[in-house]
This record gives C-alpha cells, sequence and structure tokens, in this order.
C-alpha cells in the first residue's frame, strides 16, 4: 500500500508541474518558438537549439558541429569576440553550449527580466559570425587537444568510440561528435563557413524559453530579434539508417589503463522508429530493472552479492533521432575477469526475458523513475532542454507529458517481450578495454566517457 501511495504522490506532483502552460509559436521566416511559465523564481533560461550534430556528417567531414559550435562565441561585427559572454556575466548570467549526434544548442540563465539580452546576441551570432581564419586556426588546436584530453588519453572514452564504430555499420551514429583527428586536422575555415550558412537559419532553430515569463512578451521579443533574418534552403539530410546485423560483433581495445572495462550494446529502436508504440518505453523500464539505483539486479546481485563487478551500469535513450543501442557495462572486481563479467551480465539479461519481473519489483521501478522526473522538473533548465530535445530530433514537447503515463501502462510482459526480441545475440556487439603498460610520464586519464559541453 506504501508503495503505491508514493506512486500516487509522485504522480501528482509531476502532473503539477507539467500541467504548467507552454506555448508554441512560429516566425514567418520558420524559427518556432517554444514557452513554458514557471513563476516559482523570477528566472529564466533561454535556448537556441539547431538541427544539426555530428550525426549529420559523413567521412572527411567529422567534427564541423562541434569545431563550429565553439566558433560561435568568436564574434560578430557588432559584437566582436570575447563580448558575448562578457555581456551575459555582466548582466548576472550563465552561459554555455554542447554539441550531440543530433542537435547543437546554446543557452543562458539570467534574470528573467534580462531576456532581450539574450535574444539580441543570439539572434546576431545565427546569421553573422564573422569567422576569422586566425581564430579558427587557434580553436581547431584547442578543439584537437580537447580530443586528445577527452578520448585519445582517457581509454574508457577512447573504448566507446572504438565500439561505436564497430557497432554501427552504416548509421552516422558511428561519427564521434568532436571528430576523428585526421578530419580535424584538414579542416578549413571555408568548410566551416559552408556547415554555419546551411545550418544555421531560423528555419532550422527552435528557441525555448523556460521560467518567469509572459509568452505574449517573449513572443513580441523574438520577433523583434529573430524576425528579420532571412531563412536558408535547408536540405534533410539523407536517412542514412542502419543495416541489419547478423550476427554478434567483438573487438578488443588495447590502451594503457589502470582497469579492464567492458562494454556492450544491443541494437534497439527509439520513439521514433519502433514497431510498437511502447516498445521504448517498455526498455526505459527494462534499464532501470536492471541498473534502477541501489536496489536495481546490477547492483544489489554483481556489485554487492556475487562481487563480480566493481560497477555494472544498464543505459537506454528512447529518444535519439535514430535507432541506438541498449547499452551495459562494467568494470570487473579484483578477483574475476572481463569474461567473468560479461557471463553476469548475460545471465541477468536471461533471467528478464525467462522471468516475468514481480508485480512489487515493478512498482518500485515504475515509482523510481516517477521520482527522478519529479527531481528533474525542480530545474527550469531541464525543462528547457525536454522541450528543447524532443523538438530537435523529430517528435513533439507533448510527448513528454506522456512519458509518465506511458512508464506507468508498462507491463511486465511488454518488458520480458522487449528483453526477448531486442537483447539478442545477433544484435550485441562487445568491447573489452585489454589494459596495457602504463608510462609514468603520460599517465592516463581515468573516469567515464567525456560529453562535448564547451
Amino acid at each position: 500500500m506504501r508503495g503505491w501511495l508514493a506512486l500516487a504522490v509522485s504522480f501528482f506532483t509531476i502532473a503539477s508541474y507539467a500541467g504548467q502552460p507552454v506555448h508554441e509559436y512560429s516566425l514567418e521566416n520558420g524559427l518556432k518558438l517554444i514557452v513554458k511559465e514557471d513563476h516559482r523564481a523570477p528566472v529564466m533560461v533561454s535556448q537556441v537549439w539547431y538541427k544539426v550534430g555530428s550525426s549529420y556528417e559523413h567521412d572527411g567531414i567529422t567534427g564541423l558541429s562541434h569545431v563550429l559550435e565553439h566558433m560561435m562565441f568568436k564574434g560578430t561585427k557588432a559584437h566582436p569576440a570575447g563580448q558575448f559572454s562578457k555581456i551575459i556575466a555582466g548582466n548576472g548570467g550563465s552561459e554555455n553550449a554542447f554539441t550531440s549526434r543530433d542537435y547543437t544548442a546554446y543557452f543562458q540563465t539570467m534574470e528573467a527580466s534580462r531576456l532581450p539580452v539574450s535574444f539580441e546576441l543570439e539572434a546576431d551570432r545565427m546569421r553573422n559570425l564573422v569567422l576569422p581564419e586566425d581564430e579558427f586556426s587557434k580553436e581547431l588546436q584547442v578543439v584537437m587537444e580537447e580530443r586528445r584530453m577527452r578520448t585519445d588519453d582517457n581509454p574508457q572514452s577512447l573504448t566507446y568510440e572504438q565500439f561505436n564504430a564497430t557497432a554501427y555499420a552504416s548509421s552516422p551514429y558511428r561519427i564521434p561528435t568532436i571528430g576523428w583527428m585526421d578530419d580535424l586536422k584538414s579542416m578549413a575555415v571555408g568548410d566551416l563557413r559552408k556547415w554555419y550558412e546551411e545550418w544555421y537559419a531560423p528555419d532550422n532553430a527552435t528557441v525555448v524559453v523556460v521560467g518567469d515569463v509572459d509568452p505574449d512578451d517573449v513572443y513580441r521579443l523574438a520577433k523583434k530579434y529573430f524576425g528579420p533574418l532571412k531563412p536558408s534552403v535547408i536540405t534533410p539530410p539523407k536517412p542514412r539508417l542502419e543495416i541489419q546485423q547478423h550476427g554478434p560483433k567483438q573487438l578488443v581495445v588495447k590502451a594503457p589503463a589502470k582497469l579492464p572495462y567492458l562494454l556492450m550494446g544491443y541494437k534497439a529502436p527509439v520513439a521514433l522508429t519502433a514497431e510498437q508504440d511502447w516498445e521504448p518505453y517498455a526498455l526505459e523500464v527494462l534499464a532501470s530493472v536492471l541498473d534502477g539505483g541501489d536496489s536495481a539486479r546490477f547492483s544489489s546481485r554483481l556489485v554487492r552479492g556475487s562481487a563480480v563487478a566493481a560497477s555494472a551500469s544498464a543505459s537506454y535513450d528512447a529518444f535519439d533521432r535514430q535507432e541506438t543501442l541498449f547499452l551495459l557495462s562494467g568494470i570487473p572486481a579484483n578477483s574475476h575477469s572481463v569474461a567473468d563479467l560479461q557471463k553476469a551480465l548475460l545471465a541477468q539479461v536471461r533471467e528478464v526475458q525467462e522471468k516475468l519481473v514481480s508485480a512489487s519489483e515493478l512498482e518500485r521501478i515504475k515509482a523510481q523513475i516517477m521520482a527522478d522526473k519529479v527531481y528533474e522538473q525542480d530545474s527550469i533548465f531541464y525543462q528547457a532542454m525536454q522541450i528543447g530535445m524532443l523538438e530537435t530530433v523529430g517528435l513533439s514537447w507533448k510527448d513528454a507529458e506522456q512519458y509518465l503515463p506511458r512508464i506507468e501502462a508498462v507491463t511486465a510482459e511488454q518488458v520480458q517481450a522487449v528483453a526477448r526480441k531486442y537483447l539478442i545475440e545477433d544484435q550485441l556487439t562487445v568491447a573489452e578495454l585489454s589494459p596495457q603498460p602504463i608510462d609514468p610520464k603520460h599517465p592516463p586519464r581515468e573516469g567515464g566517457v567525456a560529453g562535448n559541453v564547451r
């Protein structure tokens, strides 16, 4: 009874946050504006999302989206290099940007009345970036060093990059967001300028504002600052869908490291590609059954129970633009091998395939997912990010309102069904990091897979 009460309270709390008004507008030049009111504090977050990322790139030009993200802070004629961040800081705000496979986004968090400052700066650099040769050359060196630090010298990140390049055959998800080093070395400012002119335009952008704002005032500001911008001619990218896999793949990455590492991935659909609309939500519940906190199966059985793993995790994202991977990963405990860990992870997968998750465990998992969503809604940044991400991958912000009801509707039979259908050997890729001797003058950077926030 207590579990169901907690579930009901969580759902009520989430519903009260999600019920805040959301307003959608379109400008004549194609820019989409989405505004969500949240009047709990006199602040706002403003985000500009572009439908372009590393999955829009191809061999020879990888890394363009990420390098362009860096160059977006290098100035326009109206706001020279260094002025953007200085102006935001002078208005008491913070700002940053990030690049992913499916999108590039820029954001500022400021006191609500400072929204015109954010809009003026973002509108200016949407179409008026200068891209000077000297600044490009310097920033390209910064990105190459970032690649060395975050990937080449980080054995887990290097393994993840090699894993993706093996797991995907035809999907652009095999391309690393930061780009291949040889492509970075051969990149020219003209390549970047062409990429900017092609993708950075109002008809390829979504502006999201969440906070203590009046939607109609935000719309008027958007028309003032973004309205005069000319649209581009956007050619949607080719689908470049992943071909069918016909058997397991395996690779070993040899790199200087202290510990071995195991990474496993099964091809899995997303909300945009699933045969049945409930499948992505069942996969999310499945990931939480395996790795949804300290009481989940990996932690309780493999880390604390059999002690075969020093760490073990499962992850899945239902809202990628193309077919994705259901990931399992871990580090074996000192007395165990990678083979021992792989065997233990696969045993947990087989148990879900052979035996239904109990009603009490399913209830606990759903309550945990709902609680996590409640905490996320405390952040206006996360609220805006959820809207922007859904809109940019080809879904709708309205899908966020259906997330918890769809999670709540998942049955034990559906969890078992997706485990049997997608977590199969023919769709599996396994990568093992085999530690090599460490040069004391050049120790590796330990830690998880690095992101691409500036």
